[in-house]
């Protein structure tokens, strides 16, 4: 009875056994099984992801291919963009050089036009040097107001161009408190005549010092003027002792006026009162170089003529 109870619990041990061995390699089939399938899924999902990794690569590699024919074709464009901006300013360059022509050919026009229209001899040489016939006149004549002349004198004239000239220096005269008066101002070719055979009646030949002969007179320009002031009240030297002559001596050049006969002048005697319009340029010119027209080339003096009544 006791070999049938240990062989039956040996049995039994044994079986136990055989099952737990049993259980512990199905566990152990059942976690290869599973590991298997793991490892089988990464496998795949490596190669998944590794392709996934490949194409994205693949498309990358693609669009730096792009990128670069793009920024070639970039860099051509604005090689071409250059060209073109140097193109355009060379043909600027032509089209403002033109321009400037058309325009110096234009302004040119226009100063012969003008010049034309300009009386050449506003600005000639007279007073024993340059004739002006019986014919002359000037191509515009004006009554100078009665405001501006020494009471008891006759009307006077004056060119018309340069009449606001004059008129604008009689009035600054007066705001700064000098009475400038104009004694005579336009002479014709026969009055001058009629006012030498005058001169030359009462002084003989020593009116050839401070007359002029007809056609050799400024005044028949109409750009002339004798100027005193009511105290001296005449063409005297003793003007050049007044406030009103130091007034022209500074003044004067401002509105284009010159004084034609300073002392030791090889024309004339000295005459402070006689005054000459050549326009501002020119005066302004004489003045500032301390001239006096007569010292000037006739050929320099030309050059202003364009711009005498500007």
């Amino acid at each position: 009875m006791l070999v049938t109870k240990d062989n039956s619990r040996e049995k039994l041990i044994i079986g136990i056994l055989i099952l737990l061995l049993a259980i512990a390699l199905g566990g152990a089939g059942f976690f290869w099984k599973k590991s298997k399938t793991l490892t089988e899924n990464l496998s795949a999902n490596t190669t998944t992801f590794q392709a996934e990794i490949a194409a994205k690569n693949s498309e990358l590699q693609g669009a730096n291919d792009t990128i670069a024919t793009l920024t070639e074709k970039l860099d051509d464009i604005e090689d071409d963009l250059e060209d073109l901006e140097d193109d355009y300013r060379d043909e600027k360059n032509k089209n403002d050089e033109f321009e400037d022509q058309i325009k110096a050919i234009t302004g040119t026009v226009k100063d012969l036009d003008k010049l034309s229209k300009t009386d050449e001899e506003l600005l000639q040489k007279y007073s024993k040097v340059y004739f002006l016939n019986e014919n002359y006149t000037p191509s515009d004549i004006d009554e100078i107001d009665d405001k501006y002349i020494l009471p008891g004198k006759e009307p006077q004239f004056f060119h018309g161009d340069a009449l606001s000239f004059l008129e604008d220096m009689l009035d600054e005269a007066e705001d700064d408190g000098v009475d400038l008066k104009v004694i005579s101002a336009y002479r014709s070719f026969d009055h001058q005549h009629a006012l030498k055979g005058q001169f030359t009646t009462v002084y003989g030949e020593g009116a050839n010092t401070f007359s002029a002969d007809q056609g050799y007179s400024e005044h028949q320009l109409g750009t002339t003027v004798d100027l005193t002031d009511p105290e001296t009240g005449g063409t005297y030297e003793s003007f050049a002792e007044t406030e009103a002559y130091e007034w022209l001596l500074d003044n004067a050049y401002k509105y284009g006026f010159t004084l034609s006969y300073p002392e030791d002048n090889g024309f004339y005697v000295f005459e402070p009162w006689h005054w000459r319009f050549v326009g501002t340029e020119l005066a302004k010119d004489l003045n500032r170089k301390g001239d006096h027209f007569y010292d000037w080339d006739q050929r320099e003096i030309d050059t202003y003529l364009l711009n005498i009544f500007d």
